[in-house]
């Protein structure tokens, strides 16, 4: 397997368009072209990660968090991440990051906090714009069904909890085919007629070269007539943070305990206990304090999430409760659940988790 099979599936689950603009996710060492022999799973790219890849045979490293975010102007090995560098290029080990764009899709790291803590009811707390597109093509009724199975299987028609949705309206269409053409129907020089169905699609925006892609090679005609708008439609799949409810209200003392027994804490900061019952959860993994007003927007009653400054827990206004958990162990998960998705993917393959303790925050 080349290392960029792997890394094609893992951008099918969460495209890097997903990311944020001051992100780093992708191919940061190594050769997407390399025969791939093994992969660790890891939240942070440090160089004892890449020592234990090379130990363990493996030489692609999927961490969430990116071992560069911004430039290098020189790589002496004077820090921690030109040392990371450094020993991942001469031991030709690839680096891959999948960070704020699986962040961003509700099955990625906020999913599977939500799942660890039995949440229902899920959706994307903060739903990202621009990221839903429709397509519209016309095509034979007789060849219809194998059109609209292209696109399905391409990754078009998924809304929220349904697939292969689409709608059809039957016409009637008319071209003349000029000379030098090839006609599906018809006679060079003559205007045809033809019975057609107008068929209608959603689909994902980072998917739409893929999809129209698939869509012209199923189609039977020489050129394909379609469009493609984009939509201002919510959509609750991709977003920042995840909003849930508990099986059963808890009470703040019980849940801020169950985040403790879930999450593996020696501690949570939190704001003023509210003599209120714990129902509806917002959460975000790693720094979400841009997520409060949404989540107070929401009705949440509590918020889970990390990295919170002194003054931001007085933006709960006393309306919520606010939880910072840590960083790394808000997403710590992370690491399972890149270990389940590839292994499921490629069961054939050695993928393994790390076994180094990456956290770099400490409680004495």
């Amino acid at each position: 397997m080349k290392i960029g099979e792997a890394i094609s599936f893992l951008e099918s689950l969460a495209h890097p368009s997903l990311q944020e603009h001051y992100d780093n996710a992708g191919l940061i060492t190594g050769d997407s072209g390399w025969e791939c022999k093994g992969i660790i799973c890891s939240l942070d790219a440090t160089e004892e990660v890449v020592k234990e890849a090379v130990e363990k045979k493996c030489n692609l490293i999927v961490a969430h968090h990116p071992i560069i975010f911004g430039g290098l102007k020189k790589i002496n090995g004077k820090n921690y991440v030109e040392k990371t560098v450094i020993r991942a290029i001469k031991n030709d080990i690839a680096i891959y990051a999948i960070h704020t764009n699986l962040d961003n899709v509700i099955d990625g790291v906020n999913g599977r906090m939500a799942t660890m803590l039995g949440l229902q009811n899920v959706s994307v707390l903060s739903p990202r714009p621009g990221t839903l597109k429709k397509l519209f093509t016309f095509v034979p009724v007789d060849k219809a069904e194998q059109v609209r199975n292209a696109i399905f299987l391409a990754g078009g028609g998924h809304i929220g909890n349904y697939s292969e949705c689409s709608f059809n309206a039957e016409g009637e269409g008319t071209f003349k085919a000029g000379e030098g053409a090839n006609p599906f129907a018809g006679d060079i020089g003559k205007r045809h007629f033809e019975k057609e169905l107008k068929v209608e699609v959603i689909l994902p925006s980072f998917l739409e070269g893929r999809i129209v892609a698939a869509m012209k090679a199923a189609h039977p005609y020489e050129e394909v007539a379609y469009d493609v708008i984009e939509l201002c439609n919510t959509n609750y799949r991709a977003g920042s943070g995840i909003l849930g409810e508990l099986p059963e209200a808890m009470k703040e003392t019980d849940f801020l305990g169950r985040l403790k027994e879930v999450f593996g804490l020696r501690m949570v900061r939190h704001t003023r206990l509210l003599k209120r019952l714990i129902k509806k959860i917002a959460l975000c993994g790693g720094a979400g304090s841009f997520l409060i007003s949404k989540a107070l927007a929401s009705g949440a009653d509590a918020f889970v999430t990390a990295d919170m400054k002194y003054h931001e827990f007085f933006d709960a206004n006393d309306l919520m409760l606010i939880a910072d958990i840590g960083h790394y162990e808000s997403e710590q998960f992370t690491i399972s659940l890149l270990h389940e998705v590839l292994e499921r993917k490629f069961p054939t393959f050695a993928v393994l988790k790390t076994t180094v303790e990456t956290n770099p925050v400490l409680y004495f």
